[in-house]
């Protein structure tokens, strides 16, 4: 669109220039004939399409694929990193969160950053490449911080911030210093910027989600934008508690799956977290702009052009969970640029990028009332038209969903009829059936699209939860606690249970016997800094952190702490994260459990859906499994995706949806993969970390190409 808003001017200033002179610059700058080598950006590029023009690899020769080269990491488990290619060198973040450089044509290690003494235990997508002339930097996160390296040395950047490094506390307001924050996304580059996503926790005690853009040469702050707004900006009046924005117990509204960026119109797409405490929002009653939105901001300014509210007062952590991604549709014989977010409630929501003008008619419709105490649920919901859902709704279940291969259906079928089942069902005592679950729906991979063509193709997971809550009198006990059993209950027990037995068939560990497993030191180290989607919780003091470790540990001595936990402050407490499965552990619903979808945004149709994975448990059955991370699509037909818990990687014909290749990797990839050339020869690089829904852990990156 840039090149032909700017061809009658050059055609005005070079009158002299013979026309085939202008006919050739005209074709050597139309992006459909550019040929994408590198992947210079996180997901692809800045519009997060996943988008490549490579063509050497094709539908006839596709299972011909063969594995070029595999890099093994220092360290193993979880990684969720999408890598970028630049200059032949492939840039990631390895489980540890260490920053890498490999070779990309043979995977051999340039350089690696990160103290191997000290282990992070946080989760990274990936990092982010700048560079003018001879200054390239490779910018990425290391706990709250901010580094920017040498992208060629791995190296510090002594003008950067502070030795290398800016706190990215800076610029949240005072109340939010000492709160856990993280970012495990790519800052987003628009000229000498990088917005930054960030991460907190969702608790009452969440720092606020402040987006912010910092310089990428100096660290400088260059703006902010309050996403709970200040008295004197749009929005305050959707709180109904008019110091919400200098409450220590309300935050979020936080930027954590990455941004888009139009760099023509200097527009930067950002959707935001729900507000927090997630589940219960008593304390923060009201529409609670800006949570749950898409931001349309300035690039240079931080200034909102536009915005739209995909959830009021959110209480069920239906946040957006991915970078919207920029498009072009077709619409009444005219092209529009378009903006697309997908959902953890399997909705996408279209609109007009220059006003935010939904392409879709969007209707609100009406939503139950909450029967919990003090809590004021938002009356209205807002619900596109088309295209339609692409995973199952809780509503549209009935008696006969339960699962065909549960040997205890009775069971299941007892929970399921005791359950609420309506569109935007509330937290309740009695629990609400979550479908799609916590996760979605849509998750953090995103989706792919062909963005000329208007076709988004979206993995989804169909993973049934029972949310529900308690009653803090109900949780606390009625014996006078140690100060490390009264920590360990209050900011703990959601995830791994009172009596620290976890539930690790929804991906939270046993604590039990961790006294075998970790020693002290680790274990204060996990609670200032957090491991994987766990929070730190640096704002406990230290006295505090060290008896929970010695309570975990068992050698607390018995005096009674004096402290009250924070979270008690609330009237209801999450009963925790916990999924409706059968009782081999598989979901309690019938197939399927996972699925991809092409989706044509020019008519809100479908082009087709299958079932993403197979279930070992079955026999192999094609039912789909849980999968996380995104597809990459290509020009000439392809797309590719691992991301499933079967740790396949597939090759499917983007146009029918038929699988044409598929191979196993040395660990299942819950990460996006990167597409690039070197040396005239295409690959596809994924990475192999495991982990996550009890899979075995993994090391490697690999990268594939053909013989």
């Amino acid at each position: 669109m840039l090149y032909a808003r700017l061809i009658p001017s050059i055609v005005r200033s070079m009158k002299l220039i013979p026309l085939y002179l202008l006919l050739c610059f005209v074709v050597a700058c139309t992006p459909s004939t550019q040929q994408h080598t590198e992947w210079r950006s996180y997901l692809g590029g800045l519009d997060r399409n996943h988008y490549s023009t490579l063509s050497q690899i094709t539908p006839e020769n596709v299972s011909g694929l063969k594995i070029a080269w595999s890099y093994s990491a220092p360290d193993s488990g979880q990684m969720q990193m999408s890598p970028i290619v630049v200059d032949g060198v492939l840039y990631g973040v390895t489980a540890a969160v260490q920053a890498v450089a490999i070779d990309a044509a043979t995977g051999k290690e340039i350089w690696r950053f990160g103290d191997p003494l000290k282990v992070w235990h946080s989760t990274s997508r990936g990092v982010t490449y700048w560079g003018d002339g001879a200054d390239k930097r490779i910018l990425y996160t290391i706990g709250p911080h901010l580094y920017a390296l040498d992208a060629h040395t791995g190296k510090p950047i002594p003008s950067f911030g502070d030795s290398g490094k800016v706190d990215l506390h800076t610029g949240l307001p005072p109340h939010a210093q000492t709160k856990f924050i993280v970012s495990n996304t790519p800052g987003t580059l628009f000229e000498d910027l990088i917005i930054m996503p960030l991460r907190v926790s969702e608790g009452s005690d969440a720092a606020a989600g402040d987006i912010r853009a910092f310089n990428v040469r100096t660290g400088q702050l260059a703006w902010t934008f309050h996403t709970i707004p200040y008295p004197y900006e749009l929005g305050y009046e959707t709180w109904e508690n008019k110091e919400t924005y200098k409450n220590t117990s309300v935050g979020g509204a936080n930027n954590w799956a990455g941004m888009a960026v139009d760099a023509e119109r200097g527009l930067v797409f950002v959707p935001t977290g729900s507000a927090a405490p997630d589940f219960y929002g008593g304390d923060r009653k009201g529409k609670n702009l800006y949570s749950d939105c898409l931001l349309a901001l300035n690039a240079r300014t931080g200034e909102r052009k536009w915005h739209y509210q995909f959830i009021h007062h959110d209480i069920w952590d239906r946040d957006p969970p991915a970078p919207p991604n920029l498009i072009q549709v077709q619409r009444a014989g005219r092209t529009v640029d378009a903006v697309a977010q997908v959902t953890k409630q399997g909705y996408v929501f279209v609109f007009d990028r220059d006003y935010g003008q939904p392409l879709f008619k969007i209707n609100e419709v009406p939503a139950p009332t909450s029967e919990l105490k003090g809590e004021a649920t938002w009356p209205t919901q807002p619900v596109p038209e088309l295209p339609r859902s692409f995973a199952r709704q809780s509503y549209e279940l009935t008696e006969k969903d339960i699962s065909p291969y549960a040997e205890n259906s009775a069971e299941l079928l007892e929970i399921f009829k005791k359950t609420d089942k309506r569109l935007f069902a509330p937290p309740s005592l009695n629990g609400a059936f979550l479908l799609p679950g916590y996760d979605g729906g849509a998750e953090w991979g995103g989706a792919a699209a062909d963005p000329q063509a208007g076709i988004l193709y979206v993995n989804a997971n169909e993973m049934p939860w029972i949310l529900s809550m308690n009653r803090t009198t109900d949780t606390q006990p009625s014996r006078a606690l140690t100060l490390g059993e009264a920590t360990y209950i209050a900011h703990c027990a959601t995830c791994h249970k009172n009596d620290r037995t976890g539930n690790t068939q929804s991906g939270y560990p046993s604590l039990v016997g961790l006294e075998q497993k970790r020693g002290k030191p680790s274990i204060l180290q996990l609670l200032s800094t957090g491991k994987g989607m766990m929070p730190g919780f640096p704002q406990l003091a230290a006295n505090e952190k060290n008896a929970v470790a010695d309570w975990l540990l068992g050698m607390e001595k018995k005096e009674v702490g004096s402290t009250v936990a924070s979270s008690y402050s609330l009237p209801y407490k999450h009963a925790g994260y916990n999924k409706f499965l059968d009782s081999k552990g598989l979901p309690g619903i019938t197939p399927p459990w996972g699925t991809l979808t092409a989706i044509d945004l020019n008519t809100g149709d479908f082009r087709w859906q299958i079932t993403l994975g197979e279930t070992s448990e079955l026999g192999n059955a094609p039912t789909g499994c849980e999968n996380y991370g995104g597809p990459v699509v290509t020009a000439n037909g392809l797309l590719f995706i691992a991301a499933t818990k079967d740790g396949k990687f597939r090759a499917f014909d983007k146009n029918t949806g038929k699988l044409l290749w598929e191979t196993t990797l040395p660990a299942a990839a819950f990460a996006t993969p990167a597409m690039y050339e070197v040396n005239g020869k295409q690959y596809i690089a994924v990475a192999c970390g495991g982990e996550k829904l009890g899979t075995k852990k993994g090391n490697t990156i690999v990268a594939f190409c053909l013989e």
